[in-house]
C-alpha cells in the first residue's frame, strides 16, 4: 500500500500497483481456467474411473491375467477418480497451489494410463480367444465363453483407458500455459472467489 502526503498535509492512500496486477493476474487464471471448464472434465474422470472399476469386476470370474493379478482397473480406475476430483476442487478453490496439484496429478494420471493401456494390449494378445468346440449339444466350451467375455471386457477397459488418457491431456495442456504464464507472479495472496487472503506459507 502506497501513501501519498500532500502539502496540506492530508494523506491519500494509493493502490499498490503490484497487489493490484497480482489480483488481475490472479482473476484472470481464474477466467482461464474456468474457460477450460475443469468441472466437466473432472466429473468425466470420476465417471470414466467408476466405469472401469465395475466394468473390471467380470474378469474376477474368469481366466486369473495380469489385468486381474496386477490390479490394473482397480489402481487405474482410482487414480482417475482422484484426478477429477482435484479438477472439481480446482474449479471452486482456484489457487496457484491447487493448479500445481492439478498439474502433478494429471501427468501422473497420463503415465499411468499409457501403462494401462500396455498392460491391456499385452494380456490380450498373450491370451486369445479360446476356440469354439461343440458339444453333443451343439454349444460351444466354457472356456471359450469365458475367455470371449474376458477379451471383450477388457476391450472396453482399453477404450476407457485411452479416454481418460485423452482428457488428462486435455485438462493438463491449458493449465500447464496458465501456470507458465503466472510463474513471474509466485502468488503472496490467495485469491479465492475475488476475496484476497493472506497466504499460508
Amino acid at each position: 500500500m502506497a501513501v501519498e502526503v500532500s502539502r496540506d498535509l492530508t494523506v491519500q492512500v494509493l493502490e499498490d500497483v503490484n497487489a493490484v496486477k497480482l489480483t488481475d493476474r490472479q482473476q484472470a487464471l481464474r477466467a482461464a481456467i474456468q474457460r477450460g471448464e475443469p468441472k466437466c472434465l473432472g466429473v468425466s474422470q470420476v465417471m470414466l474411473g467408476l466405469m472401469v472399476m465395475s466394468y473390471s469386476i467380470p474378469l474376477h470370474f474368469t481366466e486369473v491375467t495380469e489385468v486381474v493379478s496386477l490390479g490394473v482397473p482397480w489402481w487405474s480406475g482410482l487414480m482417475f477418480i482422484t484426478v477429477g476430483v482435484v479438477a472439481i476442487i480446482l474449479d471452486k478453490h482456484c489457487t496457484m497451489r491447487t493448479l500445481q496439484v492439478c498439474l502433478m496429478v494429471s501427468v501422473v494420471s497420463t503415465v499411468l494410463s499409457m501403462v494401462a493401456v500396455i498392460i491391456y494390449s499385452v494380456d490380450m494378445d498373450k491370451h486369445p480367444e479360446a476356440p469354439c468346440i461343440k458339444s453333443p449339444h451343439g454349444s460351444c466350451s466354457a472356456k471359450y465363453y469365458a475367455t470371449r467375455l474376458s477379451r471383450g471386457v477388457k476391450s472396453c477397459l482399453l477404450l476407457f483407458t485411452l479416454a481418460q488418457t485423452a482428457v488428462s491431456a486435455i485438462l493438463y495442456s491449458p493449465l500447464l500455459k496458465q501456470q507458465r504464464y503466472l510463474a513471474v507472479y509466485e502468488p503472496d495472496l490467495l485469491c479465492v472467489y475475488g476475496a484476497c487472503t493472506p497466504s499460508e506459507g
